[in-house]
């Protein structure tokens, strides 16, 4: 049963309504009315609202919106308006569990400048950065061209075009549609009906069957009449269709088959209508030309079709403008019209090769071989033409007779003998015709070395020879003259690059030093270790004088050939260079890392490192790599040999006798070693060779021993901080806290500007629960080291684990005013006395302060790791790495992050590049890499216990 409503004035009003509001009108009740009254709007809320509608109606219209009004200033009640709390998120934010707090202007500021932090970052790889963008563009326009690209050349050409012949040119004709405007005019004309169409529109309406042409029988269907009486004949019109579908069919099938069997020639003929045959090839060709004419504009196609036809008419001798019209048509995928245009031209340009070859190309697969024959008839010297001809023809022995032909015709030709030489099978008949080639084109190098090459030796020398009185100048023969002595072993009979230098410098033909590094390159990539070393000592120093600074142009030299991956060459380079500076430890070096990296046997490491030392005696870093080298190759007592050399040489060498002690230790003899030192210290009584000393008995355990060495050490040498330093760790060891005090408070007075030693100090106290000494023994330190960040970041660390935050917090202040570059100061502001809320913008501040700091690279990472921005955390991770690979933390940090969110593959590399810089340095990493128990650990192993130890 349908429900009946309320008409709309007896329904019930909504809640609070009141009537002619939108009016300005206000309600009101009366003392019959029950409830408590109320007002209605005040003017200035209505005012406020209908300014509040128009300016939505108003945005609405133009398609504006709220944040466009806010910030244009949208009128009056904008900034009543609610807005969406999470309106401005900033979507790189994460909310929920990983929230940062609230997104203010301070976030939004600091955002901004990180991103010009990475920018900055970016701008030092920016040049590389551009040459590949700019080598992609290149390869995309290649593969790419426009339409313009095309016909570039073809450009260029009009600028032969004489002034002459461009007064000649036609005037552009009117292209403004007044062929649109004439094609109208003759639609609307009108004329006179014929009598024939009179007729035929009178038997139109006529029923009745007939057999169609074909002999087909076909139906004629009933007529419906149409409105003026006319009946339409279905039967006439569907055999029409018939017709007319058929005749096409036909015509593509005739087409395949004259394409297939070549026009018909030397094919079998089909009568119209009955061949099915489809050629798929000419298919694909067709669907290709028609995806090219897509790919160009059809108003420029057009355009240049026109401009081209005017240009061919006005000046029908241009080559350039036959092919670019026959080109114009190819792009516009009509191949007849391309074939029939550039015939045209060949008719028009009978000695033109471009012109002969683009009709060719054109007819390649039709009858490009008559082509061939009529332009060689035309240009019988053209050198380009006998070439085509030859590529036409399939069978090796009619490429032969074309060849031969065109030799007849231009025996001076280079190319063509080249060709006829690469034609033959047999290196006689190749050898005959090199003959034969060399007579008639005297001054042709390739011909003369292709000679020699296929040539016996003793004829290819007379070969040489020969070629050398025909081209002087030629500096590649008498490189294929050394190459030739170097094949039969004659390498070290006489010095054939000599008498090169000499002959070429006496004809003025002699190459600049890059172009013989290039020869000796070549000569290498093929083989001729000999040759190319033979080049490199003869040439070398051509053009520079002893002032143009030949070891630094010679290192560059060696450098690039080794990045070319010819390290033979470079190996060369490093020879001459050393027999001029022999005493250079660069060279050396250089030579030795070459070696050591790129050399094919140890042995050869082994002799240059021997001559190494022998020409650099009192060099203590080629000894101790020689000594390094014979041990990693397992023979132990050699290398003591060497360090026993080296003993004579440089007989109170500190570092030689502290590798002797290193070898002996790390293999296990310690009695040998503790003997070393022994004589160490009586023969180079150094600080370094106490300070080994006492570090070998702490780690064998001996404190004792330890202990009383470095009491002697001390009255030797009492202004080393390390001994004071390890006299302290010795009494720690032992658990005599009040000696160690004494110790270290005997040497801080004694050497007042040691940090570490310092350092020491103040956490012995603190750990022996003297908090207040600790806090003092800081105190007199920044008396003594007034800028020391050290000191300040661990009295801040002090008050820190006191629970004495707001003083760690002025201390902070008072430390960042005075040394506000210092990155370990920010770090720990960043990471232990701000909140977590705020540590992105005080990094940003930090890395306005400070640039060049690896402690605050790392720390910034660590907070983008917090905030699970894994990218940007690995970003400044590798930055801190890069700025200084000496830091063991950076490398354990960044280890330690990698095996979170790293692969295998990246946490390897890691670990092999920290073992490959060896890193030193960093206050988690000296504290277990100086611990007397890891002593005998490896690199990896420290960085794997450093990360595991990092929190």
């Amino acid at each position: 049963m349908p429900i009946n409503y309320p008409d709309f004035l007896n329904q019930k009003a909504p809640e609070n309504y009141v009537a002619g509001v939108g009016r300005g009108a206000t309600s009101f009740v009366t003392r019959s009315d029950l409830g408590p009254s109320h007002e209605g709007p005040s003017d200035e809320q209505m005012k406020a609202a209908i300014a509040k509608r128009s300016l939505q109606l108003q945005n609405k219209a133009n398609g504006r919106t709220n944040k466009e009004d806010e910030e244009g200033g949208g009128g009056a009640g904008g900034d009543e308006e609610e807005v969406d709390p999470e309106r401005y998120q900033d979507p790189d934010n994460e909310v929920g569990l990983f929230a940062g707090g609230i997104y203010e202007k301070d976030d939004e500021e600091a955002d901004r400048i990180w991103d010009e932090v990475d920018l900055k970052m970016a701008k030092r790889r920016q040049k590389q950065r551009e040459t590949r963008e700019q080598a992609e563009q290149d390869e995309y326009d290649r593969l790419n061209p426009k339409v313009e690209a095309q016909f570039a050349d073809l450009k260029r050409a009009l600028g032969t075009v004489s002034e002459e012949e461009w007064q000649n040119l036609p005037d552009v004709k009117d292209m403004t549609g007044k062929t649109k405007r004439n094609r109208q005019a003759q639609r609307q004309r009108f004329y006179a009906v014929p009598d024939s169409v009179l007729a035929a529109a009178r038997d139109q309406g006529e029923m009745g069957t007939s057999v169609a042409d074909d002999g087909s029988d076909s139906l004629a269907a009933v007529a419906a009449g149409s409105k003026d009486g006319t009946m339409t004949n279905f039967a006439k019109i569907g055999a029409a269709r018939d017709k007319v579908l058929q005749a096409h069919l036909d015509q593509a099938s005739h087409s395949s088959i004259n394409s297939s069997t070549g026009g018909g020639v030397g094919g079998t003929s089909t009568s119209l209508g009955t061949s099915t045959t489809v050629d798929p090839k000419g298919y694909i060709t067709s669907l290709n030309k028609l995806e090219s004419a897509e790919k160009a504009s059809v108003s420029d196609v057009d355009f240049a079709r026109k401009l081209l036809r005017s240009a061919v008419e006005s000046n029908p001798n241009s080559a350039p403008g036959w092919v670019a019209a026959a080109r114009v048509e190819e792009v516009a995928g009509k191949i007849v019209a391309a074939r029939n245009v550039i015939a045209r031209g060949c008719q028009q340009c009978p000695k033109s090769e471009d012109v002969w070859l683009e009709n060719i190309r054109l007819n390649e697969n039709r009858n490009a071989k008559v082509i061939a024959a009529d332009a060689i008839k035309a240009n019988r010297r053209s050198v380009r033409l006998w070439i085509e001809a030859m590529k036409l023809e399939s069978d090796p022995l009619s490429k032969k007779r074309v060849v031969r032909r065109a030799l007849d015709h231009i025996p001076e030709s280079e190319a063509l003998w080249k060709e006829a030489v690469n034609l033959e099978e047999e290196s006689e008949d190749a050898r005959l015709l090199l003959a034969k080639a060399t007579e008639l084109i005297p001054a042709s190098i390739d011909l003369w070395l292709a000679l020699a090459r296929l040539e016996s030796p003793k004829n290819a020398k007379s070969v040489l020879n020969k070629a050398r009185k025909a081209v002087p100048t030629s500096h590649e023969i008498w490189i294929a003259a050394a190459r030739l002595q170097e094949q039969l072993g004659e390498g070290n009979k006489g010095n054939v690059m000599k008498s090169a230098v000499q002959a070429l410098v006496k004809e003025s033909a002699m190459p600049k030093r890059e172009e013989w590094i290039a020869e000796a390159e070549k000569c290498e990539a093929e083989g001729a270790v000999l040759t190319c070393g033979s080049i490199i000592r003869e040439t070398l120093g051509w053009g520079l004088d002893e002032d143009d600074d030949r070891k630094d142009t010679w290192k560059e030299d060696a450098r690039d050939s080794i990045n070319r991956g010819r390290y033979e060459t470079a190996r060369a380079i490093y020879a001459y260079s050393l027999r001029v500076f022999v005493n250079s430890k660069t060279l050396w070096l250089a030579a030795v890392d070459l070696e050591r990296s790129h050399g094919s046997t140890k042995d050869a490491l082994f002799q240059v490192l021997e001559r190494a030392v022998e020409a650099c005696p009192h060099s203590e870093v080629l000894w101790m790599m020689l000594a390094k080298e014979r041990l990693l190759a397992g023979e132990l007592d050699e290398a003591r040999r060497v360090l026993g050399r080296a003993f004579k040489q440089n007989p109170n060498n500190e570092d030689i006798w502290l590798a002797a002690v290193k070898l002996e230790a790390e293999n296990g003899f310690p009695d040998q070693a503790r003997q070393l030192l022994a004589t160490a210290r009586q023969n180079a009584p150094t600080d370094r060779v106490w300070m080994r000393s006492v570090a070998f008995e702490r780690q064998a355990g001996h404190h004792d021993a330890a202990l009383e060495l470095v009491q002697e050490a001390l009255q030797l040498f009492p202004g080393a901080a390390k001994l004071w330093m390890m006299k302290g760790q010795i009494y720690e060891d032992l658990g005599k806290v009040p000696q160690a005090r004494e110790a270290y408070s005997t040497g801080v007075k004694a050497v007042p500007g040691s940090v570490p030693l310092w350092l020491l100090f103040a956490r012995l106290e603190e750990r022996a629960g003297a908090v207040v000494k600790a806090r003092s023994v800081l105190d007199r330190a920044r008396q003594a080291v007034p800028k020391a960040p050290e000191l300040w970041c661990e009295l801040i660390r002090i008050e820190r684990r006191a629970g004495n935050l707001a003083q760690a917090k002025a201390l902070m202040a008072s430390a960042l005013k005075q040394m506000p570059k210092s990155g370990l100061l920010w770090a720990e502001r960043i990471w232990y006395l701000e909140p977590r809320t705020q540590r992105k913008s005080l990094s940003l501040e930090a890395i306005k302060q400070v640039d060049t700091d690896a402690v605050l690279f790392v720390a910034v990472a660590r907070v983008f790791w917090t905030e699970r921005k894994l990218e940007r955390a690995q970003n400044w991770f590798e930055k801190a790495l890069v700025l200084d690979a000496d830091m063991g933390d950076s490398w354990a940090w960044y280890y330690k992050f990698l095996q979170q969110h790293g692969t295998a593959e990246k946490r390897a590399d890691v670990v092999s590049k920290c073992v490959m810089n060896d890193p030193r340095h960093g206050e988690h990493w000296q504290a277990i890499a100086k611990d007397p128990k890891n002593a005998s650990k490896s690199v990896e192993e420290l960085l794997k216990m450093v990360a595991a130890d990092l929190s």
